[in-house]
């Protein structure tokens, strides 16, 4: 379980995600004093009132059988935790390990022009790099490290001027 990166708002913290049905890291977005009250799925995107990390047999709806993660040794920055039957698991993954695998020297550079598809590293030169997590009515969702941004995507160029 990750702890809350300073409790307050853009920081992050464990949630139930229902949209998920999973134990997932979230995005603090609004607190009333000490108190958090809506979080962001870091996962999903889907927004909702902060209800705390849950036992997962209340968000067991996907029914996956229980069995054990195939690993020889123990390490500290293991994504996948295994715990008993009747304690609660979580699985974080850090936004190193999203971009795992991906040649970040391709990354494609954000233009409202170019178009992206589900996957794609993004590199914004405001919020930096990113991955595109949804593609929408000629929009895309990129989860960069600090939030996720909806931006414009696919624009025909200009006309030429005569």
């Amino acid at each position: 379980m990750t702890m809350p990166n300073a409790t307050r708002v853009g920081g992050e913290i464990d949630a139930a995600c229902g949209k998920c049905e999973l134990n997932l890291a979230h995005t603090i977005i609004a607190m009333v004093g000490p108190k958090v009250v809506k979080v962001k799925c870091n996962t999903c995107g889907g927004e909702h009132n902060y209800r705390g990390v849950q036992p997962l047999v209340k968000l067991q709806s996907f029914a996956a059988p229980k069995r054990a993660i195939a690993s020889s040794t123990s390490s500290k920055s293991t994504a996948v935790k295994r715990t008993s039957a009747s304690s609660a698991s979580t699985v974080v993954i850090s936004w190193d390990e999203q971009f795992k695998g991906k040649d970040l020297t391709k990354a494609k550079k954000y233009s409202p022009r170019e178009t992206f598809v589900v996957d794609d590293v993004v590199d914004h030169p405001t919020f930096g790099l990113g991955l595109v997590r949804a593609v929408r009515d000629g929009k895309v969702e990129v989860a960069f490290k600090q939030e996720d941004k909806l931006l414009v995507h696919g624009k025909p160029p200009l006309p030429a001027a005569e």
